[in-house]
């Protein structure tokens, strides 16, 4: 049984979790978003072996809702802390986790591409990247941490301070995307994977993934909230 409840629905396709975000337009992380998101994961647990998360067509996630960010200071700080809990909890997800990135992933659409143990793309015209900086928006602790773990150490610094932006095949390159496909197979080869990956011992995946990950996660866990005190976002203009 699906949950059509809004943007994003869950379906349970033979022990894998698929959650599937569509809004229609840009795909954005609004609060409600994050929640269903939070209980797709709760579910996965109860239902599945492995998650997977499609974007709608030509879009994976243009980020956090850009309507909040710039209300002022305190809006965009709790939807980011919101956000930020969302992507460590998928990063540290005991289950094997897969996206299939349909198209753009910007700013914290592409930290959700970071989060996952496995990021098949979708070879069509995408942007990918964590473009912050160039839009007057500082990169929380989170995020940094992130970028460290999953991306390429030469690349770190363009895809960060410098907010370079890449295609899907130099999103691969740079350690964004793990392969490239067509975008007709690119949610059923995420699904495979998500299947195939589900099919390991529960616990011994769980445990790997907590001892490769969890010293970031601490780190987070320990700067996160004196770093998320000073994050402001420039005023235009």
């Amino acid at each position: 049984m699906g949950d059509a409840r809004g943007p994003v629905s869950t379906t349970i396709e033979d022990g894998v979790a698929v959650v599937r975000f569509d809004d229609g337009k840009a795909n954005v992380l609004t609060s409600a978003v994050i929640d269903s998101l939070d209980a797709a994961l709760d579910r996965a647990q109860d239902e599945a072996r492995a998650v997977c998360i499609v974007g709608r067509e030509k879009m994976f996630c243009a980020g956090f809702d850009l309507s909040v960010m710039t209300a002022g200071p305190e809006a965009a700080r709790e939807l980011v802390a919101h956000g930020g809990r969302l992507l460590m909890r998928l990063y540290v997800h005991p289950q094997p986790v897969v996206v299939a990135v349909t198209g753009h992933a910007l700013a914290a659409g592409a930290l959700l591409v970071l989060t996952a143990d496995v990021r098949v793309g979708a070879d069509v015209p995408a942007k990918i990247g964590l473009n912050e900086t160039s839009i007057g928006m500082p990169l929380p602790v989170f995020a940094v941490a992130l970028a460290e773990d999953r991306l390429d150490r030469r690349a770190l610094v363009p895809a960060t301070l410098a907010a370079r932006v890449y295609d899907p095949h130099g999103a691969a390159e740079v350690g964004y995307l793990d392969r490239v496909v067509a975008p007709e197979q690119v949610e059923a080869e995420a699904i495979a994977e998500a299947r195939r990956l589900g099919e390991y011992d529960r616990t011994a995946y769980a445990q790997t993934k907590e001892v490769l990950r969890g010293p970031t996660l601490e780190r987070v866990r320990e700067t996160g909230a004196a770093d998320l005190a000073r994050f402001r976002v420039a005023e235009s203009g």
